[in-house]
């Protein structure tokens, strides 16, 4: 997990629109990254609801915000559309982003251990 004051890794993904989308495009702004597990979960979307609705503030204070998750393009676009989402999301399929900011780990859940993003 990176600690306040590291440098954000770069990387290039594409958005819910299929247009790519680079963090070091965006290194004189503030950018608000989050990392989410699933689109259309039912806390990814409470999550993505509540951004959505505070929009105002993060525009307020000049905030760029991006999500991130495993999910195929496709996936993430329908996820936009379904909640009005008009931030951008960006599909990290592979997971190497979330590898590099340290959320992609192992989680366990009723004994069974899998790979995911962590929520912290």
């Amino acid at each position: 997990m990176l600690e306040e004051g590291d440098k954000a890794p770069d990387f290039t993904l594409e958005d819910q629109h299929g247009n790519p989308v680079t963090l070091s495009a965006l290194r004189d702004e503030t950018v608000v990254l989050y990392f989410y597990p699933k689109a259309n979960t039912s806390g990814c979307t409470t999550q993505a609801c509540s951004i959505r609705d505070n929009s105002d503030r993060y525009r307020e204070a000049g905030a760029t915000v991006i999500g991130i998750s495993p999910d195929q393009v496709p996936d993430i676009a329908k996820f936009a559309s379904k909640h009005d989402l008009e931030f951008t999301l960006v599909a990290d399929h592979d997971h190497k982003v979330a590898e590099r900011y340290g959320t992609w780990v192992e989680k366990s859940m009723y004994g069974r251990s899998y790979m995911g993003i962590e929520r912290s």
